[in-house]
C-alpha cells in the first residue's frame, strides 16, 4: 500500500466519521433514483448508521430493495470553489440492525435523536458497503473496497 492509498483511504473514513450528515439515494418502485438527506454515526467496524422512520419514502424504497448510495461532503474553505468539497460516495445495501449497542452509537453522535428514537415507526439500519468513491482534489479520484473502508471492530 503506497503513502498515497493509505490517505485516500484514512480521508475517505474521515467522511464517514466526522461529517455526520449525507445524502441518500435509494430506488423508487419505478427503479428511478430518489435522494433524501440523512444523519449518519460510524459504527465501531465504520460502517455508516442511519436512524430512519417507516413513514419516509426512503425507508419504504429501502424495504423493497435495499439497494443505496450515501454521499458524504465536507465543505470546502469558503474562499474556495464549491467543487473542490471533499466527497465520498458509498454504494452498497441498508439492513435493518436492533443491535443495542449500535443504537446507542448512533445516540452517542446525535444526542437530539433520543427525542424520536424509541417511537415504534423509527428503526435503525446499517449501510454494508460495496465500493467507495472518494474525489479528493484536482485529479485525485479513488476507488475504494469495503476493506479500505472498514476497520475491524473496536
Amino acid at each position: 500500500m503506497s503513502a498515497d492509498s493509505a490517505s485516500d483511504e484514512a480521508l475517505a473514513r474521515s467522511l464517514v466519521h466526522d461529517v455526520g450528515t449525507g445524502a441518500l439515494a435509494t430506488l423508487l418502485e419505478n427503479g428511478a433514483p430518489f435522494a433524501s438527506y440523512v444523519t449518519t454515526a460510524p459504527a465501531a467496524d465504520g460502517s455508516p448508521l442511519l436512524l430512519l422512520s417507516d413513514l419516509a419514502m426512503h425507508s419504504r424504497n429501502i424495504a423493497r430493495d435495499p439497494r443505496a448510495s450515501l454521499l458524504y461532503v465536507r465543505a470546502p474553505d469558503p474562499e474556495d470553489e464549491a467543487m473542490t468539497a471533499v466527497r465520498l460516495t458509498l454504494t452498497g445495501r441498508l439492513i435493518g440492525d436492533d443491535d443495542a449497542e449500535l443504537s446507542a452509537r448512533y445516540l452517542a453522535a446525535h444526542p437530539e435523536a433520543a427525542r424520536y428514537a424509541g417511537f415504534a415507526d423509527f428503526s435503525l439500519y446499517r449501510f454494508h458497503i460495496a465500493a467507495g468513491h472518494l474525489v479528493a482534489g484536482f485529479g485525485r479520484i479513488v476507488s475504494l473496497t469495503p476493506a479500505d473502508l472498514l476497520s475491524a471492530p473496536a
